[in-house]
């Protein structure tokens, strides 16, 4: 085989590695993270309710999105209001508690939950939902500035729930303070992972609101 042959056997085959290479990234995938998985979008769910106990729902924001994953992050911490921005909106969450929503860009929201002029915690939600445990309270802001509260419907990990909306979750321990949860449809594939990993994970699925903690405890809401 002489040296333009050999050149163009390499060419032809690092062709196929790149054609391999896109057919795999356009894969269907909706992975849900506060550190690094990304979402994609999901199919439609039934209409079943939760087979967990009753929940009670705060006040929702506008402009849903459905997606979660890479970006999002929520931290705790106290401290005073005082000298911080406007927001530029408020919602009163489902324990009496507020929401300060800012707008920081396009699909990107910081939410300051805030009670008697504390800031109990912060989750920001860009270009993808985060969630929330806040002692039982369950928190998700979505990347379009969405905010559900509610509380109740908690499953302990591991095991196999049933979740609003005809979800199913299969929830795993895969380290310390770090779940995973398999989000599967009512035709039994897996439609997304949510993962809480030292930070707890929140989605929307379709209108039905999803919060996966580091304590191991999964909630949802429709």
């Amino acid at each position: 085989m002489n040296s333009n042959t050999t050149v163009r056997t390499a060419r032809r085959r690092t062709l196929r590695i790149a054609a391999a290479a896109l057919v795999a990234a356009a894969s269907f995938s909706l992975t849900a993270c506060n550190d690094s998985d990304a979402t994609g979008s999901k199919p439609p769910a039934s209409s079943a309710g939760s087979s967990s106990a009753d929940t009670a729902t705060g006040t929702k924001g506008s402009d849903a999105k459905t997606d979660t994953g890479a970006g999002a992050k929520t931290d705790t911490k106290a401290g005073a209001t005082d000298g911080a921005a406007s927001p530029d909106r408020t919602e009163t969450l489902v324990d009496g508690s507020t929401a300060k929503i800012h707008k920081l860009g396009d699909l990107h929201y910081r939410v300051q939950i805030v009670n008697d002029g504390d800031v109990l915690a912060t989750l920001e939600a860009n270009e993808h939902d985060a969630g929330l445990d806040a002692n039982g309270m369950y928190v998700v802001v979505t990347s379009g500035g969405e905010v559900q509260s509610w509380m109740g419907g908690e499953h302990r990990a591991p095991g196999t729930f049933n979740l609003a909306g005809g979800w199913t979750a299969k929830v795993t321990k895969v380290g310390e303070a770090r779940y995973r949860a398999q989000i599967i449809g009512n035709e039994g594939s897996v439609d997304g992972t949510l993962e809480a990993n030292q930070h707890d994970g929140g989605l929307d699925a379709n209108g039905v609101y999803i919060v996966l903690s580091t304590r191991g405890v999964i909630s949802s809401h429709e």
